[in-house]
């Protein structure tokens, strides 16, 4: 009876990781402008420790007008004037059910947002807050 028991719960534990791992945010994914619908940044979710993070892999604009690689000028803290590509945006998303809650930074104006993402028809949702108040961004999986 033990056995079938352990059996059993085995079967949940790995059902569960199964399912989501599937709905992992976790590889790369593509932002896109809402107004022009273009792509206008690649970006990789990590997992360290349980704990997601995402960088900045590629830009479609690299350089600002002068020809420079762009760089986080409105940011504040550690990230004040680092290169925009590399820059961790995404910074410790943990699951909170079906979703991951953490901090996200807009490198255009170097505001952190409370945030959650979660995967919704193989799409990456990205939710920043301002009090009560969001906005939800769709990212697009990299093939």
């Amino acid at each position: 009876m033990r056995r079938f028991i352990f059996f059993l719960v085995l079967v949940a534990f790995l059902s569960t990781r199964l399912v989501l791992a599937a709905q992992s945010p976790v590889g790369k994914w593509k932002t896109v402008d809402e107004k022009s619908g273009e792509v206008t940044s690649d970006i990789e979710i990590y997992d360290q420790s349980s704990v997601l993070f995402g960088k900045i892999v590629a830009l479609t604009e690299p350089n600002d007008k002068h020809g420079k690689p762009k760089t986080c000028i409105a940011c504040t803290g550690a990230d004040k004037d680092k290169p925009v590509l590399g820059l961790v945006i995404l910074k410790d998303f943990k699951p909170s059910g079906d979703r991951y809650k953490g901090t996200l930074l807009d490198p255009r104006d170097g505001k952190v947002y409370t945030a959650e993402i979660w995967v919704e028809n193989g799409n990456l949702k990205v939710r920043g807050y301002v009090g009560f108040l969001y906005q939800t961004r769709t990212w697009l999986k990299d093939a």
